[in-house]
């Protein structure tokens, strides 16, 4: 009796390490935050070298804190604010420290705009006093301290306004903005879409005068979105957006004096008839401004030094390139009033130090790799921090090399992908790793060698925790496609038998100097493959020519053809994967959103005979729907590249389709218009082919907010199992 007791107790436990070990993973654990994992929030190095702060929440008193922590002992020294102890804030959302630290703004009732931008009430909170300051009753946009901590300029109804904090006083500096006409300091649609920022202003040195952007849109056309919302009618949100070929805002840049309360128009010497002002930045003297001035095609780049006492406007660099070039947020100017430029005018994305007239004293990094961020410069040991590829397109590593580009360092010793956070003295960073099997790491180094201190955040509960589940190895390789070795990754059934066939579901995102394929912790998709992949698929992910990372050639070669060699590549690949004896060659899916979707219904148009089905979520279907500044860096203008345009957009080859196509939109997109999906649908309808379709009411691009995720990756789940999925 009692050996049958313990064979029984054993049999339970072997059955029940098995069932853990084969847990599936549900679409609801996927979006509920099952496999969230735990960081750190708003990260600031302190002035002081020796601490940082994070935003976090205090659950037992629902609020929300700034807490301060030694980087030595990673030990909270404090709590520096919380909202429990303010009773005009309940929480707040992110928070801003002026530049002697003193004083902080929280950030509280944001509500978005678009996608970088939004309006909030914000406070000014004293370190010392306690004392907390509302900025305005209004929501703003964009509040900024001066330096010396005195003002704060903020944008409101298209115009820029300036407070006196000493006094409380609030002086409007601008008085001419309206609403889809004039916007002064904050960036248009277009502008913040494109070139990724939404504060087009900037404080001098000295605190007394402000440069800003003016855009006048008026001739730009409109677009308009039903909003459908609760109500019996519904209603219109209008904006003006330039589509490719068509006006854009004129923009002029302005210096305000606060001094004499006036604003100066900024004159250059050189004639630009349709340009962009692409950033704007004061260089450490107060009387000098740099301003970056780009032609349409965003093929030549003037870096321009304003003295706003003289008036004197010189280039200091000027950049020329056969396709475009990227502009980057990486212009740094050093205590001699040099400057660090990235520019990959080799080939590849390096690191250049210029003198203060423009004159290159070196290149600094070199080599057949790309730099991916510039971290900063440490004037006491005359070293460059920034990350890499050098160690292979799909990783990132942290480096250290000095001014002259010498004695170069790597930093960081796991393979994967690593980011640093410096301390405000260069002493220590704050390592974040993760690689496809290893979820986010956070540690304490110090930059001397990068000598690994203490872990800070490890996520080992959630890699615990999968264990549980029947996870499959991501599996990196190359695949030699059109002349090309291009990254992949795949992720076979945990069970995988080379002797059986599995149907093979491809991702792609495929868009210039974009990549999917690297050696980073999973994405809310990965555990969807994963599901897939436990299902009986097998998924693969190739990043094919004009993706980024592996040189400007690389990149740059589907100029003026967005969409011919991206889709030439994805439908060979999926070619050369249906030959392999495990792949099903009658059952090759692949989806993407955005310009994913623009390559996925050009995949399954195109390779007809390739794909038996494809899902497009959000997808263009024109290029001559989409914006200028994105589409023209490409491909120009549509007048001027006509079949460009054409020849690759799916909306013209409808007539293509065999596969079974499911098309998703969502109606508030101010981004990638659900137009393209109307037009689409009325193409595929006219040309008589039958395929089925899906409108979320008022979603953005992002097509989120409540049950809408899980429904969405139910309703593509459920058509991949249908179509893709009959013999499993």
């Amino acid at each position: 009796m009692k050996l049958l007791r313990i064979l029984s107790l054993f049999t339970v436990l072997i059955t029940s390490t098995l069932t853990a070990q084969n847990k599936q993973i549900t679409l609801e654990e996927i979006w509920n935050g099952t496999f969230r994992t735990d960081g750190l929030q708003a990260l600031h190095s302190l002035n002081n070298g020796k601490q940082y702060s994070v935003l976090n929440f205090d659950r037992a008193n629902r609020a929300t804190t700034i807490d301060i922590f030694d980087y030595k002992t990673l030990e909270k020294t404090k709590t520096l604010v919380s909202s429990a102890d303010i009773e005009q804030i309940p929480y707040f959302t992110d928070y801003t420290f002026s530049k002697d630290e003193s004083q902080v703004l929280l950030a509280t009732e944001e509500e978005a705009i678009f996608r970088r931008s939004s309006l909030g009430k914000y406070y000014v909170f004293n370190t010392k006093t306690g004392e907390t300051t509302l900025v305005t009753e209004d929501k703003i946009q964009e509040p900024t301290f001066s330096p010396d901590g005195t003002k704060i300029a903020f944008g409101l109804n298209n115009n820029l306004f300036v407070k006196d904090l000493n006094s409380g006083k609030i002086s409007q500096i601008t008085t001419d903005g309206v609403k889809n006409k004039i916007i002064n300091g904050i960036t248009d649609w277009v502008y913040e879409e494109e070139f990724s920022f939404v504060r087009a202003f900037d404080w001098n040195a000295d605190s007394n005068k402000i440069a800003f952007i003016k855009f006048d849109e008026t001739d730009v056309p409109e677009f308009s979105m039903d909003v459908y919302g609760q109500d019996l009618y519904q209603t219109q949100t209008v904006f003006k957006y330039p589509k490719a070929g068509e006006k854009n805002s004129k923009v002029s840049l302005h210096i305000y004096d606060l001094k004499t309360n006036s604003a100066e128009v900024v004159k250059v010497s050189k004639n630009y008839e349709d340009f962009y002002i692409p950033r704007i930045k004061w260089t450490n003297d107060p009387d000098v401004l740099s301003a970056q001035f780009m032609n349409r095609h965003q093929n030549q780049l003037d870096l321009w030094f304003v003295n706003a006492s003289t008036k004197e406007a010189n280039i200091v660099v000027a950049e020329n390139d056969k396709a475009y070039i990227d502009v980057t947020f990486d212009l740094t100017f050093l205590d001699d009033d040099s400057f660090i430029w990235t520019s990959e005018k080799d080939g590849y994305n390096h690191i250049y130090h210029y003198d203060k007239n423009g004159k290159l004293i070196n290149q600094v990094t070199k080599g057949n790799w790309e730099v991916t961020s510039y971290y900063g410069y440490d004037e006491k040991t005359d070293r460059i921090f920034y990350q890499s590829v050098e160690n292979g397109s799909i990783n990132r590593d942290v480096y250290a090399i000095k001014l002259n580009g010498t004695k170069k360092q790597r930093l960081t010793d796991k393979t994967g992908t690593n980011n640093a956070d410096f301390s405000a003295d260069f002493t220590f960073f704050i390592n974040t790793y993760s690689s496809s099997d290893t979820p986010y790491l956070y540690t304490l180094n110090e930059s001397k060698k990068g000598e690994t201190l203490k872990v800070i955040k490890d996520n080992k509960d959630l890699k615990e925790q999968l264990k549980d589940y029947q996870i499959s190895k991501k599996e990196f390789s190359t695949i030699n496609v059109n002349g090309n070795d291009l990254n992949m990754w795949m992720i076979k059934p945990a069970n995988f038998d080379s002797s059986k066939t599995y149907p093979l579901f491809m991702f792609q995102y495929s868009g210039p100097g974009s990549q999917q394929v690297a050696n980073r912790w999973n994405s809310a998709n990965d555990y969807w493959y994963q599901m897939l992949a436990q299902q009986g698929y097998i998924v693969a992910c190739v990043d094919g020519r004009g993706t980024g990372l592996k040189g400007a050639d690389f990149k740059k070669v589907t100029q003026k053809e967005l969409g011919k060699y991206e889709v030439e590549d994805q439908i060979e690949a999926a070619k050369l994967l249906g030959q392999r004896n495990y792949i099903d060659a009658s059952r090759i899916g692949i989806w993407g959103w955005s310009y994913g979707g623009f390559m996925s219904s050009n995949a399954l148009l195109k390779g007809n005979d390739v794909f038996k089905m494809a899902i497009a979520v959000a997808p263009v279907t024109s290029w001559r729907f989409y914006d200028s500044i994105y589409t023209e860096r490409y491909m120009t203008t549509p007048q001027e590249n006509p079949t460009g345009y054409d020849d690759n957009s799916p909306i013209n080859h409808v007539e293509k389709l065999k596969g079974d196509y499911l098309l998703i939109h969502g109606t508030g997109d101010d981004n990638v218009h659900v137009q393209n999906t109307m037009r689409m649908v009325e193409a595929l309808v006219q040309a008589n082919k039958q395929f089925e379709w899906m409108i979320y009411p008022d979603k953005n691009h992002g097509i989120y907010g409540g049950n809408t995720r899980l429904h969405l990756y139910t309703k593509m789940t459920n058509f991949i199992n249908r179509t893709l999925g009959d013999k499993l």
